[in-house]
């Protein structure tokens, strides 16, 4: 018997025997482009226990799952001086190597097993989530659970954007100073998705005392809102009729704008950063102002060759609309992070910038100022809107 076929009979007796926990094919030499690495593992779907290969690329993963005899058969395949030239088999009773050399020798070891117990085969096993779905009328309500807590299968998107909203917003609201009572608005706020999860967190997780005034201009989603804040007995949760600039926002300690259209995200920025917010979260969309004046003053610099194609010029509109905001926010007593914040399946993947309060020296300020003049005049941007509500 090669030393081959006695590694496959390896891999089929762990099977059968239920000792196997994984096994790793590396040293790739086929012709698959850009394939590096596969990795085997049990998994659990559906009741019916599986082999999930994970073809790892350089730039992507492919996931496929085979019953035993199908694994078996692939990994034969996948083996030697043409394929993957390294194999370990993990079990619970040994670790067992194969090598390919150049010359055609093959190398069979074992050795100690690292892993004496198996690992577990739920395929999606249960997260412990910021905002479990049990016991929440609120989510009842808004159709994401039945009346028992369990999330419907149309909206897990939904229920997964909310707790990802929670777990980024988790570590900021541990930084905000000691209130008797935390003042948060919710700019634009809509359905109240993330506007009831972020009072339920608050109040009913944190324990803190919460107020959260949710500001939309469509009455009708003003009116749902209150009544199923109403009948979720969530006392501190209101939501008010309104538009963004008009709102008052004294006292605001959090200030949120989710997906606020194109200048409507400085307005919401603005109304923070006169609030004296010491936290200010947006996500901005539709970033039309910076990109109408970059077309119009089409400046000539080492960026240019990018603005010719439609599609880089819109994102470079994006980032220098966004980075601009950050240097004023900055300027203004901000610490601020720009990082990606996945919205949902309907809406593409969105920059969430956030703002720390924290003061600025005069020669901290005066360096940031440089920098937007400096910003404004390599794009060709007479002013940002932001600047102008600012009055700098």
């Amino acid at each position: 018997m090669s030393q081959q076929s006695e590694y496959i009979n390896a891999i089929k007796h762990s099977l059968s025997e239920n000792t196997f926990v994984k096994l790793s094919l590396s040293n790739y030499k086929g012709t698959a482009e850009g394939l590096k690495n596969c990795y085997v593992k049990r998994v659990r779907i559906k009741q019916e226990d599986k082999l999930s290969f994970t073809y790892r690329y350089q730039t992507r993963d492919i996931v496929k799952n085979y019953n035993d005899n199908e694994a078996v058969t692939l990994v034969t395949e996948l083996l030697g001086l043409d394929g993957f030239r390294n194999a370990t088999l993990f079990t619970t009773t040994a670790d067992c190597i194969l090598e390919f050399i150049s010359n055609g020798k093959v190398v069979l070891r074992n050795s100690k097993p690292r892993q004496t117990q198996l690992p577990s085969l739920e395929h999606n096993v249960a997260k412990n989530r910021l905002i479990p779905s049990a016991g929440k009328s609120y989510l009842h309500q808004l159709k994401i659970t039945d009346e028992k807590g369990e999330v419907y299968k149309n909206a897990q998107d939904k229920y997964k954007q909310i707790n990802h909203y929670i777990e980024l917003l988790s570590p900021l609201i541990k930084n905000l100073p000691t209130y008797k009572t935390i003042q948060v608005t919710d700019m634009g706020a809509g359905k109240g998705y993330l506007t009831f999860a972020l009072y339920d967190y608050l109040a009913n997780e944190l324990h803190k005392q919460t107020f959260v005034k949710g500001v939309e201009y469509r009455k009708d989603l003003v009116d749902l809102c209150n009544n199923i804040a109403n009948e979720s007995q969530l006392s501190g949760l209101n939501f008010v009729q309104g538009s963004i600039t008009d709102f008052d926002s004294t006292g605001t300690n959090v200030l949120i704008a989710l997906h606020a259209c194109d200048t409507a995200t400085d307005d919401a920025i603005y109304k923070g950063i006169l609030a004296g917010a010491d936290l200010i979260v947006v996500a901005p969309c539709c970033h039309k102002q910076i990109r109408r004046e970059i077309e119009k003053y089409k400046m000539q610099n080492e960026l240019d060759f990018l603005v010719k194609h439609g599609i880089f010029m819109e994102r470079q509109a994006e980032m220098v609309t966004d980075g601009i905001r950050s240097l004023i926010m900055e300027y203004f007593g901000y610490t601020t992070k720009v990082f990606q914040f996945v919205s949902d399946v309907h809406t593409p993947k969105n920059v969430m910038i956030t703002g720390e309060k924290k003061s600025k020296t005069a020669s901290q300020k005066a360096e940031i100022l440089e920098k937007i003049q400096a910003a404004k005049k390599f794009f060709g941007i007479s002013s940002h809107y932001l600047e102008t509500l600012m009055g700098i």
